[in-house]
């Protein structure tokens, strides 16, 4: 069974048990033995192994991993180094620099932020070799929902970052009142100019968190 390394492992340790994730993890066998499935199979839950459930100062929802090679790690919009910038990632740091000033950073790797507490969450955590959404409907969907819903109940307040449709589907989970929900149009070249673009999500979130006398996120990704 799956084992996290951390307070993760409390929290959601029972989901690994249940019928649903027992079909996933037979279907996540048979894909990974037969098929380019990324990330890695070791890299799945690197989100919740980065940023441990008592440290979850925001959350970043996205849909589903990367699906060309080198780029997904396991974190939300992140790309390994060395790998090019996708454009939703080019489109996040041109926000960033728009809101505070942070020129855009060379590479992707957003480990940074998920150190200091923003959990890069997808919605399904993995795909098949160049075809998005092709782990859709197999489980994870019940999995993260459950993550959420953790989430939700968590004893200090947590910035939900929703981008896109199917990030802002999930706002029915968020429910107590402590937390901020902070949602916009998706940060892809399709729908950026819609609503993200502008938005000043980045400073938002941190004036939500010193409100509530938790400590800011240092958004830049290269010191």
């Amino acid at each position: 069974m799956v084992s996290i390394g951390n307070d993760w492992d409390e929290i959601i340790g029972g989901e690994f048990e249940k019928e649903y994730y027992l079909k996933l993890r037979e279907f996540l066998k048979s894909e990974y033995s037969s098929r380019r499935i990324y990330p890695g199979m070791y890299d799945i839950f690197n989100a919740f192994k980065l940023t441990p459930y008592s440290s979850v100062k925001a959350v970043i929802l996205g849909q589903d991993p990367y699906h060309e090679p080198g780029q997904a790690h396991g974190l939300s919009f992140s790309v390994r180094e060395g790998t090019q910038l996708p454009p939703s990632l080019r489109n996040i740091y041109k926000e960033l620099e728009s809101d505070l000033g942070i020129k855009p950073a060379r590479g992707g790797d957003l480990t940074p932020w998920a150190k200091q507490g923003v959990l890069l969450l997808n919605t399904a955590l993995t795909v098949r070799q160049g075809q998005a959404n092709s782990h859709k409907g197999m489980g994870w969907e019940i999995f993260t929902d459950e993550v959420i819903k953790k989430l939700n109940q968590h004893k200090t307040p947590v910035a939900f970052i929703l981008w896109g449709a199917n990030a802002r589907s999930k706002k029915v989970y968020i429910t107590n009142p402590i937390h901020g929900i902070f949602e916009s149009a998706h940060p892809s070249p399709l729908s950026a100019s819609s609503g993200f673009f502008g938005s000043r999500v980045f400073s938002r979130v941190n004036r939500f968190l010193v409100e509530n006398e938790i400590p800011p996120i240092d958004w830049r990704v290269e010191k």
